[in-house]
């Protein structure tokens, strides 16, 4: 069944054809005979009892400098498609928020990947800790004093922005650091949030494995090593990407996380995982799924929609 859906993301003329992942998920709906529109988040909106979008219909293609042709711009409601991707990169901040707010109101009758609702209460450095046997020491605080205890319980710790992404703000602090509380007062002026300390696992010198969950069930992973003398791994940051498999300990920590994910309506996501413990559950932009494909030929876009239109087909037969 040919689908009408749209894309709510970053300009799509910006985008990585070799990399991103929602390229490659649009590419995967046109081999299905979908259509596509795509506008960005600031051109969501909410018009007296509608949720709109202005934006175009879009033709992707895997040439590099030419990957993408536009129709004319227009406003549509959005209620009108079969599928609507929340898929903008962070940060996850109101502005975010707002936007699982207003595609809640058209959700589930137009199906939205992923559940706005649940891509809400589920942030990533939030959700794992309902699995404390799963996850390293963690603390969430904004409590200097509380951050600095953490600290000589456990040594070398890793402090970041509880809802940053990419890598960015991300510190290593040793235990005889003298820049704790700079570092502390610097996030203070910039945020009113909590911040996010986990202990340091050395193990992440040799990876920082994405696996790629799809409704609930793992599709594979990839390995993320960080560059010489950088302690994040993420490919934003210059963190390498390679082939590698799953152990027996990620099976289990995907099959102890999947059912949530799948009740939830979590059909895409990435987790990660450092020698064997969990540190984040991606919900909001996972990525990963063109290096799993040219890694182990696993196509996780082909998956994702076999999922979506398991569901659609649900709702056509309860409708």
């Amino acid at each position: 069944m040919a689908l009408k859906v749209a894309l709510q993301m970053d300009p799509v003329e910006h985008v990585s054809v070799k990399g991103d992942s929602t390229f490659r998920l649009g590419i995967e709906a046109q081999a299905r005979g979908h259509s596509l529109f795509q506008y960005t988040p600031d051109r969501l909106f909410y018009d007296e009892g509608r949720i709109k979008g202005f934006g175009r219909d879009i033709e992707l293609r895997t040439d590099i400098g030419n990957h993408v042709s536009f129709g004319d711009w227009r406003e549509v409601d959005l209620a009108g498609f079969d599928v609507v991707w929340l898929r903008q990169d962070p940060p996850f901040d109101m502005a975010y928020v707002t936007t699982t707010h207003l595609l809640e109101r058209i959700h589930p009758r137009t199906l939205v990947v992923n559940d706005p609702f649940w891509v809400r209460n589920l942030p990533e450095k939030l959700t794992v800790l309902d699995f404390p046997d799963l996850t390293p020491p963690t603390m969430i605080a904004r409590d200097p004093d509380a951050i600095r205890a953490f600290r000589a319980r456990h040594g070398d710790i890793i402090v970041k922005p509880l809802y940053g992404n990419g890598g960015t703000g991300v510190y290593l602090i040793r235990p005889d650091d003298p820049n704790l509380s700079s570092l502390l007062e610097t996030f203070a002026t910039i945020s009113r949030e909590p911040l996010i300390a986990q202990k340091y696992l050395p193990a992440v010198v040799k990876g920082d494995k994405r696996i790629i969950l799809v409704d609930g069930e793992p599709a594979g992973a990839i390995n993320r090593v960080p560059a010489a003398g950088e302690a994040r791994s993420n490919m934003h940051v210059g963190g390498r990407p390679e082939k590698i498999g799953l152990t027996e300990r990620e099976r289990e920590i995907c099959a102890a996380i999947g059912p949530m994910l799948r009740e939830k309506g979590q059909i895409f996501v990435g987790i990660d995982v450092i020698d064997g413990w969990l540190t984040e559950i991606n919900v909001t932009s996972p990525t990963g799924i063109q290096e799993l494909e040219r890694f182990d030929g696993i196509n996780a876009a082909a998956l994702i929609w076999d999922a979506i239109e398991r569901r659609r087909a649900e709702q056509a037969g309860t409708a």
